[in-house]
C-alpha cells in the first residue's frame, strides 16, 4: 500500500516523520511505499545567483528521506510548484495513494485547533482517506524569575499521539460515507487495539426510544463485525444532542488516538458542501483525525 506524505520541511514535520512509533503505525496499517511531496510557491525562483533555496530544499528532503528508508519505506520524492492541496491531491490520484497524510499543528491546548490553510483545502477537497496528523506546539517553561534553561529553543514540537491508530473513535449516522468510513478498518485491525463505534441522534429524537434501540443495534452489528477481524476490546456508544459538541464530548470521555469519520460532498463544489461536522472536527480535536471521502470524489 502507498501513502503520500506532505511536508513543507518544518521542524514539526521532521518530528513526525522522525517518529519510529508512527511509522511503525503505518506499516501495521499496510503502508510499504511512500511518496514524500513538499510544495513551493511558483513565486519562489530557485537556481538564481546567491539563492540556495534548492540546496536547502534537497538537504531538507534527502534527510526526511533517509529517515523513511531506514525505517523499511520505499521512498519516491517530489518537489512541485503551485498551488499545495491541488498538487498532493494530484498527486495522489496519479499514484493511486490508499492514504494522504499531513501534519496538523495547533496554536494551544487550552485554545480551539488551528488546522493551518493547506490542511484545511484537503480536508475540503481530498480524493483520497486523508490522515491529519497533530502535532503540538511546545514553548520551554519560563522560571518564575521569566528565564529559561540556557540553550532551550523558543519552539518545541511532539507528535500528540504517536499510537496512531491504537484507540480509534469512530463516529456515523449510518449513511453511505460513514459506511466507507468504516470500510478503513480492513486496513486498521493490525493497528488498532481499541475501538468506540458513536451514534448521534438528534435533539428532537432523544424521547424515541425506538429510534436509540435501533441505532444500539446497528452499532453492535459493526462491533461485531469488528470483533471477527481481531478487534477485541469494542464498546458502542448512542449520545443525543449537536453533532459536533457530542463527537468531541465524546473525545473527551474515551481518549482516542485518532477520530475516523466520512465527508460528505458533491462533485465539483464539494469544497463548498463538505460537512460542517467534519470540518469542525478537523479543526477542534485534539487527536488524529482519518477523513475518508465519498466514492468517486473529484
Amino acid at each position: 500500500m502507498r501513502a503520500v506524505i506532505a511536508t513543507d520541511l518544518s521542524d514539526a514535520m521532521d518530528t513526525a516523520i522522525e517518529s519510529r512509533v508512527c511509522l511503525e503505525c503505518l506499516a501495521r496499517y499496510g503502508i510499504d511505499a511512500i511518496d514524500l511531496i513538499t510544495v513551493t510557491s511558483p513565486n519562489v525562483t530557485t537556481g538564481m545567483p546567491g539563492s540556495d533555496v534548492g540546496s536547502r530544499t534537497k538537504r531538507a528532503l534527502e534527510r526526511q528521506e533517509r529517515t523513511l528508508e531506514a525505517e523499511g519505506f520505499d521512498v519516491d520524492v517530489h518537489v512541485v510548484r503551485g498551488t499545495p492541496h491541488r498538487r498532493i491531491n494530484g498527486l495522489a490520484e496519479r499514484v493511486h495513494a490508499d492514504l494522504v497524510i499531513a501534519g496538523s499543528r495547533g496554536q494551544s491546548p487550552l485554545q480551539e485547533r488551528f488546522i493551518g490553510g493547506t490542511a484545511r483545502d484537503l480536508v475540503r477537497t481530498t480524493v483520497r482517506p486523508l490522515l491529519l496528523e497533530r502535532i503540538r506546539r511546545e514553548t520551554p517553561e519560563e522560571h518564575h524569575d521569566g528565564t529559561r534553561d540556557p540553550g532551550a529553543d523558543d519552539v518545541e514540537y511532539e507528535v500528540a499521539h504517536e499510537h496512531l491508530f491504537r484507540r480509534v473513535l469512530y463516529a456515523t449516522d449510518f449513511s453511505e460515507n460513514a459506511e466507507r468510513a468504516f470500510e478503513q478498518f480492513r486496513n486498521l485491525k493490525h493497528a488498532t487495539q481499541e475501538a468506540t463505534l458513536l451514534h448521534v441522534t438528534p435533539p428532537d429524537r432523544r424521547a424515541d426510544a425506538d429510534a436509540i434501540a435501533d441505532a444500539e443495534a446497528r452499532l453492535e452489528a459493526l462491533a461485531d463485525e469488528l470483533r471477527e477481524k481481531g478487534i477485541d476490546e469494542v464498546t458502542t456508544m448512542v449520545r443525543s444532542g449537536e453533532t459536533t459538541a457530542e463527537i468531541l464530548a465524546a473525545e473527551q470521555e474515551v481518549k482516542p488516538t485518532t477520530v475516523l469519520l466520512g465527508s460528505r460532498g458533491r462533485s465539483r463544489i464539494r469544497r463548498l458542501l463538505v460537512g460542517s461536522t467534519t470540518e469542525a472536527i478537523a479543526r477542534r480535536s485534539n487527536c488524529n483525525v482519518l477523513i475518508v471521502p465519498p466514492s468517486g470524489t473529484r
